[in-house]
């Protein structure tokens, strides 16, 4: 037999081989081109144990005086189908893992991808999107074409259990299938998506009254496509339609519009309990040699379901806008975009939501040394709630307009700056200042409310290294500040961090200490202190030694308040890690 042929026997024989032993966990694709080129198999792995050591005065224990816990994984592959399993013990409890709860594998062979056991696909967001299924699936990509397509249960069934007290709740069997086809070519291409997917009625042996739990059936239609013009422009949008039945055991039922599933044969049968959905998606974006804008466009049915996603949102109608450009050679990069959302799109809602949320971002590279940079975004939320009683209760048609408006606004603006002073051989010296602010606030009926609060952060750091060393020593100042309508904490204080590395890198050892002071209201609170020693050594790229000591100290100046404690918690580890490679 020729050296190629007995290697296409060992692809197959091997992928027959993990075809069978599979039953139970997601693994990674295993490339069946590998065969005969690489390792066969390769164990990794490693273990770690660390102690705890803890001790506290002035308030009540947090955790045990002393606690260990012992952790180990190992890894086999062979051809890239893993088997991982772990184990973790402790003084207080242990475990063992192993992945064959849910077993998948996925070979892979030039421009075929199979899937076997447990697996995901994604066709789009409104038909398939990342639902788990037992069974088989295959996405092949010839060239500029691709297909996929998947068969599995999306569901298992569950029988009801009157002694379980609502803790299990019954499931039908669920089946699907569906298949996606396509041609792409750059940013041209075209897709067509079905999915279909229904309950067994008896694969359970009855449902309770009062559980609302059906036997349900669902078939998605959708056609997506792009499209780019002159170089700059690229279109893109995608159609779906949902036929969902609630209830297959209602009767059946002619459909005067949506023919589209009245002549589904098969795949769809329209019955009394039956709904149909549509959503739409559409963008554009041009590219120019100094800028770009683009343009979105979605909106998706009150009601509009998929079986083949866990959640979903709908009633939605969103108008999206973004921009970018830069100036100045590429040292000024701005971006800002700008998007409105609604629902109740059928007003059949009490209340309506309107959305609008706005960011920008600005860099500014001023020198290789300088840079700045920028952001704000608002976001604001606004809610008309209908109250049966505005139309019952006023006398005049302008009566309450406002009263049930209300309004949500929230703003958020940062600013970074780095400054480099020296950076070369022998030192590394560098200053950053970041400030940021958040506010947020409340209107009713356009009158601001006194729920609002603000937030206010500023840091500012100073870091040098002294590099023939291996020393580095950072010096940093924080001040945080909150207001709300009766409260205004603040708390500030400084850190210094200092950090070597010795015995060509082997071993590191650190040491930092930082005061904070805590005010309300301008009263000081509380003073809180903390030190910390850390040191590591590693032994031939295997053996890793860490060492913790931490020493919090807290004084307490209000009455009432909470009390002063010291507390230390010190820990000593050991990890080690192996490979066969």
């Amino acid at each position: 037999m020729s050296n190629r042929n007995s290697g296409y026997w060992c692809k197959w024989i091997l992928f027959t081989i993990t075809a069978l032993c599979g039953v139970g966990s997601n693994v990674h694709s295993q490339n069946l081109e590998a065969v005969g080129k690489e390792s066969p198999l390769t164990i990794t792995g490693g273990v770690s144990l660390n102690q705890i050591l803890y001790a506290v005065d002035g308030m009540e224990s947090r955790r045990d005086p002393y606690s260990y816990y012992a952790s180990g994984n190992i890894n086999f592959n062979l051809y890239g189908w893993s088997v991982p399993l772990s184990f973790t013990y402790s003084n207080q409890q242990g475990s063992f893992q192993q992945p064959f709860n849910q077993y998948g594998l996925h070979p892979t062979y030039k421009w075929v991808t199979g899937h076997l056991g447990y697996a995901s696909m994604n066709f789009s967001p409104y038909t398939l999107a990342g639902h788990i299924f037992l069974g088989a699936g295959i996405e092949a990509r010839p060239g500029k074409w691709n297909v996929s397509a998947m068969y599995g249960r999306l569901q298992k069934a569950v029988e009801p259990d009157s002694t379980s007290e609502g803790t299990v709740v019954p499931a039908f069997k669920r089946m699907g299938y569906g298949v996606k086809a396509g041609y792409a070519d750059g940013n041209d291409f075209v897709n067509i998506i079905a999915f279909r997917a229904k309950d067994e009625e008896n694969s359970i042996s009855y449902v309770p009254d009062g559980d609302d739990i059906l036997p349900e059936e669902n078939l998605v239609l959708s056609v997506a496509g792009g499209k780019e013009l002159f170089s700059r422009i690229v279109l893109m949008a995608e159609y779906a339609i949902s036929g969902i039945t609630r209830d297959t055991r209602a009767p059946e039922a002619s459909l005067e519009s949506n023919k589209i599933f009245d002549n589904a044969g098969p795949l769809f049968t329209p019955r009394l309990s039956s709904s149909y959905y549509s959503a739409f998606k559409t963008g554009v974006n041009y590219q120019a040699d100094a800028y770009s804008i683009g343009f979105g466009y979605e909106r998706i049915d009150p009601g509009y379901r998929t079986l083949g996603a866990y959640f979903f949102n709908n009633d939605m109608e969103s108008i999206t806008m973004n921009t970018a450009t830069a100036f100045f050679g590429g040292k000024v990069n701005v971006a800002a975009n700008v998007g409105v959302q609604r629902d109740n799109l059928d007003n059949t809602k009490v209340s309506t939501m309107k959305r609008v949320v706005g960011s920008m971002n600005i860099g500014y590279a001023a020198s290789e040394r300088l840079n700045f940079s920028a952001s704000y975004s608002n976001f604001q939320t606004f809610t008309n709630i209908r109250s049966q009683f505005l139309d019952i209760n006023q006398l005049t048609p302008y009566d309450n307009l406002d009263t049930l408006n209300f309004t949500q606004i929230s703003q958020n603006a940062t600013l970074n700056t780095n400054y480099v002073l020296r950076a070369d051989k022998e030192r590394r010296q560098n200053i950053n200042l970041n400030l940021t602010f958040q506010d947020a606030s409340d209107q009713q009926g356009g009158v601001e409310q006194n729920s609002g609060s603000q937030f206010y952060m500023a840091n500012a750091a100073y870091s040098v290294s002294l590099v023939p060393r291996n020393l580095t020593i950072t010096g940093a100042f924080n001040y945080n500040e909150n207001k709300a309508a009766t409260i205004n904490s603040m708390t500030l204080g400084p850190t210094l961090a200092v950090s070597k590395t010795l015995m060509e890198r082997k071993m590191r050892v650190s040491i930092s200490t930082s005061w904070n002071e805590s005010y309300t209201n301008g009263d000081k609170m509380s003073r809180v202190a903390n030190l910390r020693v850390a040191g590591g050594y590693i032994i031939k790229k295997k053996h890793n030694f860490n060492l913790s000591l931490v020493t919090v100290n807290r004084e307490t100046d209000s009455e009432g308040g909470a009390s002063s404690f010291t507390e230390f918690t010190g820990t000593l580890g050991y990890s080690y890690s192996f490979s066969s490679r």
